[in-house]
C-alpha cells in the first residue's frame, strides 16, 4: 500500500503543479486550474494512507519518490531524456527514503 500511495501521490502532485505551470508559463486556459486543484487534493489524501507513525517521516520519504517521479515526468511528458546524473541522484534519494521508512529504530 505504501508504494501505491507514494507513486499515486507523486503523480497527483506533479500533475497538479504542472496545471499551474501550464496556466502561468505556457499561457494555457485558467480552466487548467480546476483539475490541478483536484489533483493536489488527491495528492494530500494519498499521503495519509502511508503506514508510518509520524507524518514527518512520511513526508521525508515521499520527497525521494517525488524526485524519481519528476525525473520520469521530465522524460515522459516533457520529452527530455534524463542523463546519468538525474538517474543516479534519484536512485540515491530512493535509497535514503528506504532508510527513513525501514531503518532499524529502538523500540
Amino acid at each position: 500500500m505504501t508504494a501505491f500511495a507514494y507513486v499515486g501521490a507523486a503523480l497527483a502532485e506533479i500533475a497538479g503543479c504542472f496545471a499551474f505551470w501550464a496556466w502561468l508559463r505556457l499561457d494555457k486556459s485558467p480552466w487548467w486550474l480546476a483539475p490541478g486543484v483536484l489533483s493536489l487534493c488527491l495528492f494530500a489524501y494519498l499521503l495519509t494512507l502511508v503506514e508510518v507513525e509520524q507524518a514527518g517521516r512520511t513526508y521525508a520519504a515521499y520527497g525521494a519518490v517525488y524526485i524519481a517521479a519528476a525525473i520520469g515526468w521530465l522524460w515522459a511528458v516533457e520529452g527530455v531524456r534524463p542523463d546519468r546524473w538525474d538517474v543516479i541522484g534519484a536512485a540515491i534519494c530512493l535509497l535514503g527514503a528506504g532508510l527513513i521508512l525501514w531503518g532499524p529504530r529502538p523500540s
